[in-house]
């Protein structure tokens, strides 16, 4: 339904009533700085980061507020997932919120596990056994000894300092993958169970010390996933129609994360030719697995595969939601131009797929992340253009963001390496009911911190900004117990680690600080998934891919240090 009258923002604002052409988002792009690192390509997808208050059923987690996963700053802001078209964003001037998005080649990562049988498995396969050989391989790449994930990590752990955590374990990729590498998906919690998924394989493995608990062959590559399961523990996976190279990304596998046993599998038909089958962007809200595509978007029962709803009467149709227990959805409209240029937020009964409140957007702008959804943090942005809109639970406009010191760097699958189409997939940002975090670009050369920079969600301006711990970079990840937590990336000298800052800003303080002795092998993860949780933090590549050789089957694929 349209919004009521009188609850659009007053004109300026990103609301339907605003002229497009006298905005404030009309600066020109800047130019990418020396010393950022090339972007790649793609769009957001799933995440593990959760935080209070908001949509996360998993306590003491750590990720984006809309219970979403993902990575280390990134080269420029967010860019749009919605629709056909996707834009540059430009660069926050004055008051006014827009970033740079810089071009240039990717650097591939993914996790995988997987191979040439095509053939899936008839149940998971289990193993009391570490998942890694003690002794060392020969690599394919250079025929040279490779130290195996279990040697490295005693050797790290020799080094240890005082003060500082170990290494609980590492894993490698153990695929060989396409040369153009695949995305890695989850990590998802189901308990003392860690899960990633790539390539043809899911596979389960022990939080505490990496055993390998069960894994499961599927019968196709996986296109797509959620970012978060159920709260009992179930995913729903996109995967490919069959083993064919350009097979349509059209059917849907469902995995009980506890046990690795597969449920209910099912095929969708596209519905005419807006009806792209080739990414998918999914999400789980409450007992419903959502798949988006350019047009349309479609509900399915997680437990038991039955189809809630196909799309919605009308032009306008969502075509992703943020995962969480509130389904908030990014629509497009098709216009008389025959394109889905005109777009909506809107809040959908995940259960009946009734529409519950509908926000309209200014003209030209569209849906490129939900940052958090609880509160309501919207990412919009126009081909040179970025602002981040803030709305109340009702869907009524609250406020948008301006200020502060600007080139803000919200870490999006883009910077992570990854090519999902998830809206909820940005790491690097957080919200609690009255302030929403981001840092800005880590500085070159000898200056490589960054800022923490805290805006007040009622009025929508700067707060606070806050130095990086110890001169490196650092961003959020999500807020507990009124503290901000972050994660600090490594250097060459340095660990990583978790650090703390108060909601009314300060210095931050380190809780967890990573070896020394492993910062080589932490600086290997470029654009992870990072999750705090319990006392631990688990990093995890977005996407693998090598060089030479098979070298993505010895990169390191998820790394877990604590106390």
């Amino acid at each position: 339904m349209s919004q009521p009258p009188g609850q659009q923002p007053p004109q300026g604002e990103f609301g339907a009533p605003y002229d497009p052409g006298t905005g404030p988002y009309t600066q020109p792009p800047a130019q990418p700085g020396y010393g950022c690192p090339p972007q790649g390509y793609g769009q957001p997808q799933p995440g593990p980061y959760h935080q209070q208050p908001g949509p996360y059923t998993q306590p003491g987690l750590h990720r984006m507020p809309t219970q979403q996963q993902h990575a280390a700053p990134g080269p420029g802001g967010p860019q749009g997932t919605g629709g056909p078209l996707r834009g540059r964003t430009g660069k926050i001037v004055g008051a006014v919120l827009a970033v740079v998005l810089l071009a240039g080649g990717g650097i591939w990562f993914a996790t995988s596990g997987g191979g040439d049988d095509d053939k899936p498995l008839a149940g998971p396969t289990h193993s009391a056994k570490p998942t890694v050989a003690p002794s060392p391989t020969k690599s394919g790449a250079t025929g040279e000894p490779v130290v195996s994930p279990e040697e490295q990590a005693r050797t790290i752990n020799a080094g240890v300092k005082s003060g500082e955590a170990k290494v609980h374990w590492l894993q490698k990729g153990g695929v060989d993958l396409p040369p153009n590498g695949e995305d890695v998906y989850g990590p998802w919690f189901a308990g003392d169970t860690v899960v990633k998924a790539m390539y043809y394989t899911v596979s389960g493995y022990s939080v505490s010390d990496g055993t390998l608990r069960w894994s499961f062959r599927l019968p196709a590559r996986m296109c797509g996933a959620p970012s978060q399961p159920t709260a009992d523990g179930k995913i729903v996976l996109g995967i490919r129609h069959d083993t064919a190279d350009d097979a349509p990304c059209d059917s849907l596998q469902m995995i009980d994360l506890r046990t690795g046993r597969a449920g209910w599998h099912k095929t969708f038909v596209r519905e005419g030719n807006w009806d792209e089958l080739s990414d998918l962007a999914m999400s789980i809200n409450g007992g419903t697995v959502t798949v988006g595509r350019v047009s349309r978007s479609e509900g399915f029962r997680v437990r038991d595969g039955k189809q809630i709803f196909r799309g919605q009467p009308g032009t306008c149709q969502p075509f992703g939601f943020a995962s969480g227990p509130v389904a908030v959805a990014a629509t497009s409209c098709m216009n008389s131009a025959y394109d889905y240029k005109d777009q909506q937020v809107q809040r959908i009964d995940p259960a009946t797929g009734k529409v519950l409140w509908t926000y309209k957007l200014k003209k030209g702008w569209r849906v490129s992340q939900f940052y958090s959804v609880s509160p309501l943090v919207v990412s919009l942005k126009q081909p040179d253009k970025w602002g981040i809109l803030v709305l109340n639970d009702d869907g009524t406009y609250r406020t948008q963001l301006s200020g502060g010191p600007g080139d803000y760097a919200p870490q999006c699958d883009e910077e992570m390496r990854a090519t999902s189409k998830n809206l909820d997939g940005c790491m690097g940002v957080a919200a609690d009911a009255n302030s929403f975090y981001m840092g800005t670009r880590a500085g070159v050369g000898t200056e490589r911190g960054n800022k923490i920079v805290s805006f007040d969600l009622k009025t929508g301006k700067f707060r606070w900004s806050a130095n990086s711990p110890e001169g490196q970079p650092a961003f959020p990840l999500g807020v507990e117990n009124g503290k901000l937590l972050m994660y600090v990336k490594p250097t060459l000298k340095k660990g990583g680690g978790i650090a703390s800052l108060p909601s009314a800003g300060g210095t931050p303080q380190m809780l967890l600080r990573h070896p020394a002795s492993g910062a080589e092998m932490e600086l290997g993860f470029i654009g992870p998934y990072v999750v705090y949780r319990e006392g631990r933090t688990l990093l995890m590549q977005t996407r693998l891919s090598g060089i030479a050789g098979d070298e993505e089957v010895d990169m390191r694929s998820m790394a877990v240090f604590g106390g």
